[in-house]
């Protein structure tokens, strides 16, 4: 079974920024497309950004266009999301999310295989 662990998650001030990691364990070779999702309380998880495999693709949602930066390492089974000019509006639990398809979905149901997340508060 593929396990995701992120971390760099923590608390920073607006105008901030923050490196959030997923480490990728197990099976690996069963992972294409990658995704970094968040969830605020009280409301639904949505994609933050996706990245296809080998990495030549991406998708972002339009409230963190210019902001956030997904990337992957594959050779270490890695995937990192970027975080610049961040916004109290940004913070939320940050889930890593990975699937077999290679196909890049900002539906959460694409992906198979989810992390435990990580905290991102951001203070005005």
């Amino acid at each position: 079974q593929v396990q995701l662990v992120e971390s760099g998650g923590g608390l920073v001030q607006a105008g901030g920024s923050l490196r959030l990691s997923c480490a990728a364990s197990g099976p690996t070779s069963h992972i294409y497309a990658m995704a970094w999702f968040r969830q605020a309380p009280g409301k639904e998880r949505h994609m933050v950004a996706a990245i296809n495999w080998p990495g030549d693709r991406n998708y972002y949602a339009d409230s963190v266009k210019g902001r956030f930066t997904i990337s992957r390492d594959n050779a270490n089974d890695a995937l990192d999301l970027q975080m610049n000019s961040l916004k109290p509006e940004d913070t939320a639990v940050y889930y890593c999310a990975a699937d077999r398809e290679n196909e890049v979905s900002r539906l959460r149901t694409s992906y198979a295989y989810w992390g435990q997340g990580t905290q991102v508060t951001v203070s005005s």
